[in-house]
């Protein structure tokens, strides 16, 4: 099970960084960072199985796929801003997460201009 993975990883590396972060603290960021990147990557790896459920469940809807591509630049964009923050965080760089926070939610608004504007559209249709 996967998430067997990703928890075992996570103790050996939260025991290593303990045992090393007293010979010398910098080693335990690097650990931080690398577990932080491998869990990232065996995650990624499970979104292709959700990319596809979703895209036969909008063929079978009849949603337009742009939409559904728009959807998933969303999700893209927040869920590696929000891992890029975490890294920075763990780095003791909260300045720099908050930043790449920022950065992501001006460009989920610019990736979302076309929803967003059909949606007014809708609207002006159903008011008159």
């Amino acid at each position: 099970m996967e998430i067997g993975k990703i928890v075992i990883i996570g103790l050996i590396s939260v025991m290593l960084g303990l045992i090393l972060k007293k010979q010398n603290p910098e080693w335990g960021m690097y650990i931080r960072v690398i577990t932080g990147i491998l869990i990232f990557f065996i995650i990624a790896e499970k979104l292709g199985v959700v990319i596809d459920i979703i895209k036969k469940m909008s063929d079978k809807i009849d949603i337009d796929l742009v939409y559904i591509g728009i959807i998933f630049k969303v999700l893209g964009i927040t869920y590696i801003s929000e891992f890029g923050a975490q890294l920075c965080k763990d780095a003791g760089e909260s300045s720099i997460a908050s930043k790449i926070e920022f950065a992501g939610k001006v460009f989920i608004i610019t990736v979302s201009a076309p929803i967003m504007l059909a949606l007014m559209d809708i609207i002006t249709r159903i008011i008159p």
